[in-house]
């Protein structure tokens, strides 16, 4: 398993709020909720990200904005006030949708040239990974693509033209969850020598296979020896290769991601101290409490009590 997908188990959009409208302009929608994440692609029509800060950024169709939380954010037409009163409205992106002024509808391709059309989907974090995978992020993310290009939206066009049918709202969530994955995937790709140390070193010959292997089998007692067979390398060059790439020797990574591990798993109060240690390698309860402490700056007990 590569880091990236590891990172993404389990983060599903749980009731995605679907804007099947004729927003047409001026509009303002605001998107509060507190969202760890939130996925905005745009349909038909565009207009401006405005995050707390005062940042804008322009999107258009095709268009898919990543925007972290918890603070409130806007989008907006941009059109002048002169134009009329400004409609407004209000998506809370970790519950319903609460139109006040805007009703959704079916007119996807009916509606007027110069209305828009959006899909938002919103991330809970729920495992020390996805907090991980999220921090990498800036605060806000566009990726421009053309909308005919974008495969999991023309999906959801799809889903969307036949919404009141039983399962809908579940086939949309997973469709998201697919735009999700190709947004992250190709930003990343997008950003080069930029992009986070474990997504470049994924695509290394040398050091992906060694991080797969230890994102399959965390617990596995791997060694430099063994990792090196995966990746059908020396142990020296995988030594050398994966230092360079990850800025970390191998066995530190490994020690890293078990102790990330070790997080998710100690916040299940039905799992014992003794049972996190085995799933995460350690044969001695003892021993990973000194290497959890080393780590983490408190011990195990100390990390699931202050949790609680």
């Amino acid at each position: 398993m590569d880091p990236l997908s590891d990172m993404l188990g389990g983060i599903r959009s749980e009731g995605a709020v679907v804007s099947r409208t004729s927003l047409e302009a001026p509009w303002t929608l605001h998107f509060t909720g507190g969202a760890p994440l939130t996925m905005l692609t745009v349909v038909r029509g565009g207009g401006s990200v405005l995050l707390a800060d005062g940042t804008a950024l322009e999107i258009a169709a095709g268009d898919t904005a990543l925007v972290r939380g918890p603070e409130t954010f806007h989008l907006t037409d941009g059109a002048d006030a002169s134009r009329g009163p400004r409609r407004t409205g209000e998506i809370a992106c970790l519950g319903t949708a609460d139109p006040h002024g805007w009703e959704p509808d079916d007119r996807w391709e009916s509606a007027s040239e110069g209305s828009t059309a959006l899909v938002v989907g919103a991330y809970r974090t729920t495992r020390g990974r996805h907090e991980r995978l999220v921090r990498t992020l800036p605060p806000a993310l566009v990726l421009r693509e053309e909308s005919d290009d974008v495969l999991w939206l023309n999906a959801a066009r799809d889903t969307l033209s036949r919404w009141h049918l039983p399962g809908s709202q579940a086939l949309i969530d997973r469709i998201l969850d697919w735009g999700l994955v190709c947004t992250l995937g190709c930003w990343f790709d997008r950003r080069g020598d930029d992009a986070p140390t474990w997504y470049r070193g994924a695509m290394d010959p040398v050091t992906g296979p060694a991080l797969e292997a230890i994102h399959e089998r965390p617990g596995h007692t791997w060694t430099v020896s063994s990792l090196a067979a995966r990746a059908r390398v020396s142990r020296s060059l995988l030594a050398k290769r994966f230092t360079e790439v990850m800025g970390q020797p191998p066995l530190t990574y490994l020690t890293d991601w078990r102790m990330h591990t070790a997080e998710e798993l100690l916040a299940d109060p039905d799992l014992s101290v003794a049972q996190v240690a085995g799933s995460v390698g350690y044969a001695d309860p003892a021993a990973f409490s000194t290497a959890f402490k080393r780590w983490r700056g408190m011990s195990p007990r100390e990390f699931r009590s202050g949790r609680g």
